[in-house]
């Protein structure tokens, strides 16, 4: 029996070679290199930018961080995991950022070329039937052809057509600057994106809280924390100092609704460059950095710092100083951490919490009502046990980890919280000896931060913008002027749409006339 035979369906067939891996990679490339990829690809790292911008940065607030951790510590863990908490050094905002920089170079390049070719190119030929374009209007006229050419190319020439005249007709074109402008605005773009990848590559960011009295020197050492960047020399880091003198918060004091709300921040500074460098007082304000060699120096938060004096049970001090309180309200609630791993007879941590103006609440816990210290109060409370600090590995000064350690003072302990106004001694409980409440200073958090690039990034800007405007306001059109025995015809296109296009050709075919007309 013999085997049926193929259906009409299959012996048409197409039969599609495979692509290889060649092939692919060219697909690949021209996806990548499409301009709807391109602009897809700087959304998403506008969208991507977005979670910098709702959660503290590492590199320019690491006590928000802390503050964070403290918290919430179990959701903080996730973000930190999605590196939310360095969003613009994490590797998926760097794969998005590098893939629209290649995105955007295989897109400018080509089209840079296409455009070159077509400026260079004389207009197209007068098509065949001028009467189907959206702008067209043909005219009576007894004038010879070489009048009629020469009226329209000189009505053409000023209004800056590029054209040709040929045996009985003109091709003119303008609005090239449309193309050249969106072309400059996504040359420029590659600009911002290289201009920020190399000042990332070269700058420094780095963090400092200084209590007033203290002196900041611009070297590793002196540093909280310090982001480098990937190319950063310290080598380079710039000699200078710098003294808090004095750090002042002006609040609301007259509109009611507003009461206590910040109005403005200044951190006195005194600084000085170099060894033998001249001594200079300045006032540094959100928004309003000091300029040092090297760096700018950023006012990103401040706090309270009270001045306490631990004395262990031998009457030795084992601690004296001011402690970085963070805080944690609009009101300057303030949580703050000393750890005495050298008291005897036995070490222990204090986790304290500091009110500017007390408010003891139905419940019995205390509350800051005000920011400034009116009335102010610190609550402290003590845990007894192994603090964890020699085993060498690293601790943040601004927690204490309770695990395993027993509460000897506040909270469930039976004891109550130490409490102090400025200005009073107390006596620990346990044998561990007194504490005493010596003074008040402020803090200011300072961000110390070098950019060699920004500058630049600034001028690429500045020309993306011109390049986009250009590209908006400017108008492509194409205009054709044709002789015929008894009259001539006029037929304009646009590349978008254009209302002014049937106004245009009435304006050329008066002028081409020798009617009155009036040039735009």
């Amino acid at each position: 029996m013999s085997q049926p035979s193929e259906t009409f369906e299959q012996q048409d067939a197409p039969n599609s070679p495979e692509l290889g891996l060649v092939g692919w990679l060219r697909w690949i490339w021209r996806q990548l290199t499409s301009m709807r990829t391109a602009l897809i690809l700087l959304l998403l790292l506008a969208a991507a930018a977005i979670p910098g911008s709702i959660y503290p940065q590492r590199s320019a607030d690491p006590n928000g961080v802390t503050t964070y951790f403290q918290g919430n510590p179990e959701f903080a863990k996730v973000l930190d995991w999605f590196q939310l908490f360095d969003v613009y050094s994490s590797v998926w905002f760097s794969a998005i950022y590098i893939l629209l920089f290649t995105s955007l170079i295989g897109c400018v390049i080509p089209r840079t070329r296409v455009h070159y070719r077509a400026m260079r190119s004389e207009p197209g030929e007068v098509p065949s039937r001028l009467s189907r374009f959206p702008g067209y209007k043909k005219t009576a006229s007894d004038a010879s052809l070489k009048a009629v050419l020469d009226r329209a190319e000189a009505a053409l020439g000023e209004r800056g057509y590029r054209l040709i005249r040929r045996n009985d007709s003109i091709s003119a074109e303008r609005g090239y600057l449309r193309e050249t402008g969106n072309l400059v605005f996504h040359t420029a773009l590659i600009g911002v994106l290289l201009a920020a990848g190399v000042g990332g590559a070269l700058s420094f960011n780095g963090q400092r809280v200084l209590v007033e009295g203290e002196v900041f020197v611009n070297n590793l050492a002196s540093y909280d924390s310090f982001s480098p960047g990937v190319f950063f020399d310290e080598n380079n880091l710039q000699p200078f100092s710098m003294s808090l003198d004095k750090f002042e918060v002006f609040f609301d004091m007259k509109n009611g609704t507003n009461i206590g709300t910040p109005l403005d921040f200044r951190a006195t500074v005194t600084s000085k460059n170099g060894v033998d460098g001249a001594k200079r007082r300045s006032v540094i304000r959100v928004n309003e950095p000091l300029e040092m060699p090297g760096a700018n120096v950023y006012l990103t938060g401040n706090g309270y710092a009270p001045v306490l004096t631990f004395r262990d049970a031998d009457g030795q001090i084992s601690f004296s100083g001011p402690v970085i309180f963070l805080p944690q309200d609009a009101n300057y609630t303030s949580l703050g951490v000393v750890k005495l791993p050298d008291s005897k007879p036995k070490q222990f941590g204090v986790l304290a919490f500091f009110y500017p103006t007390k408010e003891q609440l139905k419940t019995g816990a205390f509350t800051s009502i005000y920011p400034d210290p009116i009335d102010p109060l610190l609550s402290m409370n003590l845990y007894v046990g192994d603090l964890g600090l020699n085993d060498g590995s690293p601790k943040n000064v601004f927690s204490l980890n309770t695990h395993g350690l027993d509460q000897v003072a506040g909270g469930k302990s039976g004891t109550k919280a130490v409490k102090l106004t400025v200005g009073e001694k107390a006596q620990l409980p346990g044998g561990l000896g007194s504490v005493e409440f010596n003074g008040l200073k402020r803090y200011a958090s300072l961000d110390i931060a070098y950019n060699p690039a920004e500058l630049w990034v600034l001028l690429f800007a500045l020309i993306s913008m011109a390049g986009l405007a250009v590209s908006l306001t400017v108008g492509r059109r194409r205009v054709w002027v044709r002789k015929f025995d008894g009259g001539f015809e006029v037929a304009a296109l646009a590349h978008h749409d254009d209302p002014r296009l049937t106004d245009l050709v009435k304006e050329l075919s008066a002028q081409i006339a020798n009617k009155k007309g009036k040039t735009k």
